[in-house]
């Protein structure tokens, strides 16, 4: 399972799961890949479950890219345990993932077999995912790019203007 050689700080905040994704939401490296759509906690063993389901399906052809790596160590204290007394031991790691986030990704395979593949690997996550296309998800992200530059324009000649 995935878990990093060292750590700073052995216990973390849980923190906040706010927001979009602003990187990691481009398909980088392969032609196809799965984005999450909803935030969450992605554990070690879901994420190897997860690659184990697509490289089986593709019987080990084509590339496969795992794109985000759990990081955050999550606590929990032993079962009829009472309360305080500190917190618990690290039981498992994490990865923190936003929507629009590009966990996976695939190439050198066909269309059908990426999406079939990428299918059964959602099946092994906790979050709600989609399907996407480098060429597709890279218009549609510049598109948002072009209107939020264009909204902040509209602002500062609104401002200027009083």
């Amino acid at each position: 399972m995935l878990m990093p050689k060292r750590s700073l700080h052995r216990k973390v905040q849980k923190g906040r799961m706010r927001g979009t994704a602003t990187r990691g939401n481009r398909v980088t490296y392969g032609e196809f890949g799965l984005a999450a759509t909803e935030c969450g906690w992605v554990k070690s063993n879901q994420i190897e479950s997860a690659r184990i389901a697509m490289t089986r399906y593709m019987k080990r052809f084509g590339k496969v890219w795992i794109k985000i790596f759990p990081d955050k160590p999550i606590t929990k204290k032993p079962a009829e345990t009472r309360m305080g007394k500190g917190k618990g031991n690290p039981e498992y790691w994490v990865a923190v993932v936003k929507p629009g986030r590009v966990m996976f990704e695939i190439a050198e395979v066909s269309q059908e077999v990426a999406r079939e593949a990428l299918r059964l690997a959602s099946h092994k996550l906790p979050v709600k995912t989609k399907f996407v296309i480098k060429s597709e998800l890279d218009a549609e992200l510049d598109a948002m790019a072009e209107n939020a530059k264009a909204y902040k324009e509209s602002i500062s000649t609104k401002g200027g203007e009083k």
